[in-house]
């Protein structure tokens, strides 16, 4: 038992910062409680639309190496080097930082820009749908890769925070209150055994009299 008690000298004074400081740590608990509650929300609202992006990711992404294979089939690697070298970029893709319940995450923005043909001598039509369907597919990808980061992040805050809350109601706050008591009943233990000794005292002294 006495390794579970916080060492601590057993006054009044003790007993009210004990108190007080236990009283401060149900409120942390209460807000941690609060807290994962609401990241384990967010949780299940990223796994969700991570779920609906991979689909539609792996969707995007088979059509486009279908494309793909056929302008290879039709150009030729060296034809679709050469084409490649002349196109201007389809896709624009910013980053910015972004925080959710204290946890940072990227924030992707990927726009589609306008797709330009490409009127090279023997460049293929599906050349620019094969641009088209990777700039689909890459527009895709960057969404998802911001949910996934998001998602990850979010579920290791999630776990510290339910670490937290674990250590708060099962180890911390339980070890302040067995104290609280145990000095409680110390001092009422010391109280009556001062008790005991005036009323001693006040009989000798009336036996003296």
């Amino acid at each position: 038992m006495a390794q579970q008690l916080i060492k601590v000298p057993p006054t009044k004074n003790t007993l009210l910062t004990l108190k007080k400081q236990t009283k401060f740590l149900e409120q942390g608990h209460d807000l941690l409680e609060r807290k994962r509650e609401l990241l384990t929300r967010l949780v299940y609202e990223r796994i969700g639309e991570y779920r609906r992006l991979r689909e539609e990711a792996e969707k995007a992404l088979d059509d486009a190496y279908r494309c793909l294979s056929i302008t290879h089939l039709r150009m030729g690697s060296r034809g679709m080097h050469q084409a490649a070298l002349g196109a201007e970029p389809t896709l624009r893709v910013d980053i910015l930082p972004r925080r959710s319940l204290g946890v940072e995450y990227p924030s992707v923005s990927a726009e589609r820009l306008p797709l330009k043909p490409v009127g090279l001598l023997g460049t293929d039509a599906s050349f620019d749908n094969t641009r088209d369907n990777l700039t689909r597919a890459s527009v895709l990808l960057a969404r998802l890769g911001e949910v996934e980061i998001a998602l990850h992040r979010l579920l290791e805050e999630q776990r510290k925070a339910q670490k937290r809350v674990n250590a708060l109601k099962y180890n911390i706050i339980p070890r302040y209150r067995r104290t609280i008591h145990f000095i409680q009943s110390a001092l009422e233990e010391e109280e009556r055994n001062t008790l005991f000794q005036v009323k001693l005292l006040r009989e000798r002294a009336d036996r003296a009299s």
